[in-house]
């Protein structure tokens, strides 16, 4: 697992769309991302290959082809290709490792390797199944990322305006301050009239804090409405899934 959760969890979603396939859950939560846009080499999958025969680590070019698989449903024949020669080549790259470790009398790290050899094998055998749970869960993530940069940006602006609500009424306190200092030296009929302003000003900054505030409200009660209208389409599209 890459990351926890933040609305479904990588482990409960990935254990519905598996269901009491173990072998597939195992697998796959070796290889699917949380948060695949971030997680993910935004490298060509043909770059990740050349550096994976050169390593012998090939999971960041699996990663990358079961992402890319999942999200091109056109293209999924090409894509089981690419994962099960990718599989085989990490088959034969653990192989060679694993006699390594044998000759070496390391058995338990070479038994560890035997069943990385196994999941390979598996991977290569159901890759079919493995796309069409990658498809799902990945765009669920996704639909869940796009909801986060949304949510945040309101939070984002929700914080801004009760800053400047802040400054605002930092800025009026100031000047009736201000104000009451300039009355002190004035004479009675003109007292008189700065008042009258005073009262003015303050009667207007009154009104713009409402208008400000029901603006407030109605923002609280926006982000009330999309919060519901998330939670619908999650549970929409977990119905969905478990009737397929």
């Amino acid at each position: 697992m890459r990351t926890k959760k933040k609305e479904e969890t990588q482990d409960t979603l990935l254990k519905e769309l598996c269901g009491a396939d173990a072998k597939l859950y195992a697998v796959l939560s070796r290889h699917l991302c949380e948060t695949p846009l971030a997680a993910i080499s935004k490298k060509d999958l043909d770059i990740l290959t050349e550096e994976a025969e050169e390593s012998g680590n090939f999971i960041p070019a699996v990663d990358k082809a079961i992402f890319e698989g999942a999200q091109n449903p056109t293209e999924r024949e090409r894509y089981i290709k690419v994962i099960q020669n990718l599989a085989s080549k990490t088959i034969h790259a653990t192989e060679q490792e694993k006699e390594k470790l044998e000759k070496e009398g390391l058995t338990d790290r070479a038994a560890s390797l035997g069943r990385r050899i196994e999941h390979q094998e598996f991977m290569s055998e159901r890759v079919e199944d493995i796309l069409n749970v990658a498809s799902k869960f990945y765009s669920e993530k996704l639909v869940e990322r796009e909801e986060n940069v949304k949510r945040e940006a309101r939070e984002q602006k929700r914080i801004q305006a009760e800053r400047e609500e802040k400054r605002i009424g930092e800025l009026e306190e100031t000047g009736r301050d201000a104000r009451r200092k300039d009355r002190r030296g004035m004479r009675r009929e003109e007292k008189r009239e700065a008042k009258e302003r005073d009262k003015r000003e303050d009667l207007a900054a009154a009104e713009r804090k409402a208008a400000r505030e029901e603006a407030r409200k109605e923002a609280e009660g926006e982000e009330k409405r999309i919060g519901e209208l998330e939670t619908t389409g999650r549970d929409a599209r977990r119905k969905e899934r478990r009737g397929n």
